[in-house]
């Protein structure tokens, strides 16, 4: 495994020697500033697009439209801080980035685990040992070049790291030969649609979505839906039946809070009780061709969840697995661990930071 970065991101925030400005707000910015107020850092301050500014205040400091910041801080330093897979937003973080020193720092979506060059170092025979049992040079390289991005938080190595989605589709996903679909993570029924207008024998999906007002939705696209049957169930997939505490965003970030057997935690917002189940008593026994992972951070205890159905019926997986920190080496690991005959292919799609990642187990 070939990485060139030899130190991290946020090491080379602390001795930047020059303005650190924001690009965006929200949650991707919070999280990016707890970060640095714990090593000392302090923003200079905040900008937004042309066009997107109006008087409003981030942190206490008015948000400066980009002709502004790049007036008043000629050599900053650029802190790209929300997400984003549109061209024409990757478009303007190019542009920027060719003008001034630009990063996007990766920080992850669930738990609390940075990927910095300690960690790396830490944990870099268990990435080593995925890297080798990736099926083809296309893992290989994408690993290699997230990883790079991941420790230096730079853009070229994610221009570099992104996959065609129709060859993922015919070579890897192959949805002629699928007939049967679990879905978890389903949201408003938004991939199980996709699935069906790729997939012209699909009769059968089994579709999990834990967030209420996903689930409204979900339920309401599988009564009118006439193309299978699309059975639908307000559970979060988990190892076990448990009553979870979840954080409802009404969004695709949705996601179990905090469990104490697990310790998973996340940033107090709108929680609420909710039910988690095993697919595999979902499913009761049937056979699936395919099995769709995107749960928010919670893509071990899914796939737990699945150890029977994984045993008796080896379907084809997408896992998810840029959620937390450590998904790059530990859910390869448990992939194989459940069925060491899967083969393991990585594939990225387009987006600002890492995000996107899945690994497709056939």
């Amino acid at each position: 495994m070939h990485i060139t970065e030899t130190t991290d991101v946020w090491h080379r925030l602390k001795t930047a020697g020059k303005p650190i400005v924001l690009y965006g707000m929200g949650n991707g910015a919070d999280k990016i500033l707890r970060v640095m107020d714990a090593l000392g850092l302090e923003a200079a301050d905040f900008f937004a697009s042309d066009g997107f500014v109006r008087g409003h205040s981030f942190h206490g400091k008015r948000v400066l439209s980009y002709t502004e910041a790049c007036e008043k801080y000629p050599d900053m330093l650029v802190v790209i801080s929300f997400a984003s897979s549109l061209p024409d937003v990757h478009a303007r973080f190019d542009e920027i980035d060719a003008r001034f020193e630009t990063v996007a720092p990766d920080v992850p979506v669930s738990g609390d685990t940075l990927f910095t060059y300690d960690w790396f170092c830490a944990h870099r025979a268990e990435l080593e040992a995925v890297y080798a049992q990736l099926a083809d040079d296309e893992s290989r390289f994408l690993y290699e070049q997230i990883i790079n991005y991941k420790l230096s938080g730079k853009l070229c190595y994610l221009r570099a790291a992104v996959s065609d989605e129709d060859t993922v589709m015919h070579t890897l996903v192959q949805p002629q030969t699928i007939h049967s679909y679990l879905d978890l993570g389903a949201y408003n029924g938004d991939t199980v649609r996709a699935m069906l207008d790729a997939a012209p024998d699909l009769h059968t999906v089994w579709a999990m979505e834990p967030d209420a007002r996903n689930y409204k939705k979900l339920a309401l696209y599988a009564e009118q839906e006439t193309r299978a049957d699309v059975r639908t169930y307000p559970y979060a997939a988990w190892d076990r039946r448990e009553t979870l505490t979840f954080r409802v965003e009404g969004n695709r970030n949705s996601t179990v809070a905090k469990n104490a057997t697990t310790g998973i935690s996340v940033a107090q917002a709108k929680e609420k009780q909710i039910e988690a189940q095993m697919p595999d008593a979902v499913l009761a026994g049937a056979s699936v061709d395919y099995i769709k992972y995107d749960v928010e951070g919670a893509e071990r205890e899914a796939l737990l969840g699945c150890t029977r159905t994984i045993a008796d019926h080896k379907p084809r997986l997408l896992v998810s697995l840029y959620h937390r920190t450590e998904d790059l080496y530990a859910l390869p690991q448990m992939v194989l661990q459940l069925c060491p005959a899967y083969r393991l292919y990585l594939r990225r799609f387009r987006y600002v930071p890492a995000w996107d990642i899945n690994l497709y187990c056939i």
